[in-house]
């Protein structure tokens, strides 16, 4: 184990002080995540819905005004009752002031609640975007040090081939060895150079995944250290706690019925056109010249009242109308129920990847630890002749099999924990935060 820390210690230690940490990396990402961004812009524009719903309810003021300079040419009977042909011109105006208040609109008002069901939803979604943001973030950054602790496992790996190859030919040489023990060594060698240039690939994969997240390029991270990562089960420890939490907080339930909240309201608008619509109206207005049979004359005109409009048949389309909404209204209700479902077995799974997670992680330890005490009874065992080289190098395989395991299970681990935060909504910075405490500075 103290042989892997060096190497792997060597391996990245030298670019530590400039390395980039998992609250670094989410600071980054929350200004310049695309679809984060896309979903604050898709919030404000939705928010911008309720003051347009609102202004439906509330008096509407209008002003006209007009100026006119009017040729009128006509033929008339004179005196002598002969046609005659006249031509004049006169300027008209016309000024309007109109205020109307609606009294009572029931679809104005359905509209109204709707646009606040849906601005629900847009909030929600933008919650759940930064819920999922963590993930993401998270999730790459484990996932290019699980690349990056690949590619020092091969290499060192490959350093001890190439230490095991030389002392084959060493000992074939002085006659003590087989060709066969060194054909071996060399075949793994060559196997590793392959698996080396494939974990290069993915460590250079893993960091554009991380670019892309941050737009900006990510040289080196904070590595995991093991001395900190505390192995906790999930707090509460009962599944149906988690269950019930996440049905509470979860954004994407939120979403979900806010949409229901919404396709209600629909309902209410479309049966709205069964209903008759009364708005108080007023208006003054101030005509001079307004038509050629008011010449010179000037009129003012004051009007206050109440308007009354009442729907009697169009044609049977808001009945139509009407079943479309519950129609609807029954499609948002069963997918509010399809992610309630989804959401108890994400949690499940989240729960069990946390609790299942310390044991994996305690008894890959203990394989290590096992795997290598073989490789150092191997060694022994074959200075004593009682191994041969292969022996050796099949222990030390199963030794890097099982460093590598344990590193995986180790960030499926925190990643777990993440997600299974995310689902009740609390995965937010602090809690970014404190996975970050796991990685040297």
């Amino acid at each position: 184990m103290n042989k892997w820390c060096l190497v792997l210690a060597c391996a990245w230690g030298a670019s530590a002080a400039s390395a980039m940490d998992l609250s670094q990396v989410y600071e980054a990402a929350l200004s310049q995540d695309a679809a984060t961004n896309a979903a604050r812009a898709t919030a404000q524009a939705g928010r911008e819905n309720l003051p347009q719903a609102r202004a439906q309810l509330m008096p509407s003021v209008s002003a006209s005004f007009s100026r006119n300079r009017n040729q009128l040419d006509s033929v008339t009977p004179n005196s002598l009752g002969q046609l005659a042909d006249a031509s004049s011109t006169y300027p008209s105006s016309n000024n309007t002031l109109s205020v109307r208040q609606p009294i009572y609109r029931r679809y104005q008002w359905a509209q109204y609640r709707q646009t606040q069901a849906q601005v629900d939803d847009v909030d929600a979604v933008l919650e759940s975007e930064l819920q999922n943001l963590s993930i993401k973030v998270a999730g790459a950054y484990l996932e290019a040090l699980m690349a990056q602790d690949q590619l020092a496992l091969i290499r060192t790996q490959m350093a001890t081939y190439r230490t095991q190859l030389d002392a084959a030919k060493k000992m074939y040489a002085a006659g003590s060895g087989t060709r066969t023990d060194a054909d071996e060594v060399q075949s793994r060698l060559d196997m590793s150079v392959a698996q080396e240039l494939e974990a290069r690939q993915n460590v250079d994969y893993t960091r554009g995944q991380l670019r892309v997240l941050v737009n900006q390029p990510v040289e080196t991270l904070a590595a995991m250290d093991a001395s900190k990562l505390a192995l906790l089960p999930p707090n509460p420890a009962r599944l149906e706690d988690w269950v019930e939490k996440a049905e509470q907080a979860s954004p994407e339930l939120r979403v979900l019925r806010a949409r229901v909240e919404a396709a209600n309201f629909e309902v209410d608008k479309a049966s709205a056109g069964h209903y008759p619509t009364l708005d108080a109206v007023a208006q003054w207005s101030r005509s001079s010249s307004e038509n050629n049979l008011s010449i010179d004359s000037t009129y003012e005109t004051r009007t206050i009242g109440l308007q009354l409009n009442v729907p009697i048949f169009s044609g049977g389309s808001v009945n139509a109308a009407v079943r479309q909404a519950l129609a609807n209204k029954n499609k948002a209700e069963q997918l509010l129920e399809a992610g309630r479902r989804d959401l108890g077995m994400r949690v499940y799974k989240e729960f069990r990847g946390v609790s299942e997670g310390v044991l994996k992680v305690q008894a890959l330890e203990q394989a290590v630890r096992s795997a290598e005490q073989t490789l150092l009874s191997s060694q022994k065992s074959f200075q004593a002749g009682n191994r041969t080289r292969l022996d050796i190098l099949n222990a030390e395989n199963a030794r890097m099999v099982a460093l590598r395991d344990l590193a995986q299970a180790r960030y499926i681990y925190l990643i777990s924990g993440l997600r299974l935060k995310a689902l009740t909504g609390e995965a937010d910075r602090a809690s970014v935060d404190a996975l970050n405490a796991c990685f040297t500075e």
